[in-house]
């Protein structure tokens, strides 16, 4: 038992590894992904429970329960066999399973897509990639804003897609960062205010609120560290664009990354957004007297912040676990 607790618990030389691995692999599609496994698994379930009667708020707390029941001991029986062959073949599964819960490298490899087809001058291309990361129409987008569009989801998704596995990897090891991304499925699965998922999607969207509610914040404060350092960056505009902006976005946690991101390169972002063909918001997240986002230099900053910001993340997490 000692050597699964051990085998389960956070260490720092596992993070570094995993997070190098991500930056320089990404995140490859295929069937067994762990991510897409859980999701094969949500559905199952809202199905039956959905079948069931149990589609209202029980249901939804229902479905977090059996997802943590179902997940929590596949993990601790894969962790569990792979100590009984080898301790070398635990911390190498220990690595692989943090790692396929990290995904800053794919989101930058997606940026990187975006880029390099507008830059080729193919703007179908980069409009089916954006469409990739963002759910809105993409048909009116010109080379600006996709380039906004891609900054934004990088900026967003910094929080929940890595600095919030780390937080949750480093407070309770690999059982903390599963369930996490247990919850974080479920919002993203269920999590709508719509007639269908108000009431059953309502606990996974009110725990991955809670979830990412520090995570965001730390974010924020780290963008502005970062950006003390970055060149063409604004550590002030990030402090006090993140600090008066971030509730424009909706949900208590996105706005934090997003804001401080635009405050820092010191460009406005989001703009414009369309969905089904009716313009949904006209808001810029930014210093007014800055210019929007739309250059490949605009982009290429905002990439090295968000890449600085979260290695700078797994930095201090790593410093924390060789310390305790």
């Amino acid at each position: 038992m000692n050597r699964l607790v051990e085998a389960l618990w956070p260490h720092p030389a596992a993070l570094a590894a995993a997070v190098v691995v991500d930056l320089v692999v990404g995140d490859p599609v295929y069937r067994a992904h762990p991510i897409r496994l859980i999701g094969a698994t949500l559905r199952w379930f809202e199905g039956r429970l959905r079948t069931a009667g149990l589609d209202g708020y029980g249901g939804g707390i229902a479905l977090f329960v059996l997802l943590a029941l179902v997940w929590l001991p596949a993990l601790a029986g894969l962790m569990l066999g792979a100590v009984r062959l080898s301790a070398w073949l635990a911390w190498l599964v220990h690595v692989l399973v943090l790692y396929t819960m990290l995904a800053l490298g794919d989101l930058l490899h997606h940026v990187w897509r975006i880029e390099r087809a507008v830059r080729s001058g193919d703007l179908t291309a980069a409009r089916s990639a954006v469409s990739a990361l963002v759910g809105r129409d993409t048909d009116r987008m010109d080379e600006g804003a996709c380039r906004r569009a891609a900054v934004e989801s990088l900026s967003e998704n910094l929080t929940d897609g890595f600095v919030s596995p780390v937080f949750w990897y480093v407070v309770r090891g690999l059982p903390g960062i599963v369930l996490f991304k247990v919850v974080s499925t479920m919002d993203s699965m269920v999590g709508y205010k719509t007639p269908t998922y108000l009431r059953f999607g309502w606990c996974g969207a009110r725990l991955d609120d809670v979830m990412n509610y520090l995570p965001a914040r730390l974010t924020w404060l780290l963008i502005a560290a970062v950006a003390f350092v970055a060149p063409g960056c604004s550590a002030r505009k990030a402090w006090r664009i993140g600090l008066a902006q971030h509730g424009i976005l909706l949900g208590p946690n996105s706005g934090w990354s997003e804001s401080a991101t635009a405050g820092a390169i010191q460009r406005r972002i989001v703009g414009p957004i369309w969905l089904g063909g009716q313009l949904v918001t006209d808001v810029w997240i930014g210093d007014a007297a800055d210019p929007a986002l739309s250059t490949a230099a605009d982009t290429r900053r905002a990439t090295l912040l968000v890449t600085a910001t979260g290695l700078a993340s797994a930095a201090i997490a790593v410093a924390v676990l060789a310390a305790i």
